[in-house]
């Protein structure tokens, strides 16, 4: 009895030192998402949603090719509700928790909101979340995104290692500072770019529903690592983690 008891201890605290990412799975293939613990908020909200399984059967429902794919509202589990995609949540925001350091490099998961004129405070809806395709950009375009942001912070310089990550990997620099980035995809990047092309109606709903089932699963340091080619104890680095050179899709 004393043997079986230390044997579930240990199970259960391995279990507890195991990091919860989430899958969303799709017909197109599924993405693995890593969830920040500079945004505690976002990170316990996502993990909660996905766990009761919220999402499933909710759709991306607006795609733009080198821009983002979108999804999380529960309106579009039903056809009856379709016409309201972009409207759903929970019933809750959730305040924001936009951190300096986190930038829209391709494959970051943030969270949608409604505009400024309705929300100055820029809080997160508490379940639709965009995934960032983008594109690689030039140092003009990145001038351009520096100068827009110092409309609204003259003091404001973008960082060289951010200009590097947006000319090399790409995303999307002028939402930067606007919306709370709370993840990012570790490995499926390939099944973001597949969606992000798929043929849509006006609005940028896709012609085919594309499904979502997400599910949280707990990994070790070590699978993180090694599935995943993810390194967290490398997050002070570049404030929100780092990939292997060797990227895995």
């Amino acid at each position: 009895m004393t043997i079986a008891l230390a044997g579930v201890l240990a199970d259960a605290d391995a279990q507890k030192n195991k990091t919860q990412i989430v899958e969303i799975s799709t017909s197109y293939g599924n993405m693995y998402v890593y969830l920040y613990d500079e945004t505690p908020k976002h990170k316990a909200n996502f993990l909660k949603l996905a766990g009761e399984g919220f999402y499933d059967s909710t759709t991306f429902h607006r795609v733009i090719s080198a821009f983002m794919i979108q999804g999380g509202d529960p309106n579009t589990k039903t056809a009856d509700k379709a016409h309201l995609a972009g409207q759903g949540g929970p019933g809750y925001t959730i305040d924001a928790e936009i951190q300096p350091g986190l930038y829209h490099r391709k494959g970051v998961l943030a969270a949608a909101r409604m505009g400024d004129a309705v929300n100055p405070a820029k809080a997160s809806s508490g379940s639709q979340f965009y995934i960032v395709q983008g594109k690689k950009l030039n140092d003009q375009e990145l001038m351009m995104a520096e100068k827009q942001r110092q409309a609204r912070n003259p003091s404001y310089k973008m960082p060289e290692e951010m200009k590097e990550a947006y000319r090399t990997i790409g995303g999307t620099p002028w939402l930067d500072g606007e919306y709370t980035i709370f993840g990012e995809v570790i490995k499926g990047l390939d099944v973001v770019d597949k969606i992000a092309t798929v043929k849509t109606r006006p609005g940028d709903k896709p012609e085919e529903d594309i499904r979502i089932t997400a599910k949280v699963i707990r990994v070790s340091k070590k699978e993180l690592e090694k599935e995943y080619g993810y390194k967290p104890a490398a997050a002070a680095d570049d404030k929100g983690g780092k990939k292997d050179k060797e990227k895995k899709k």
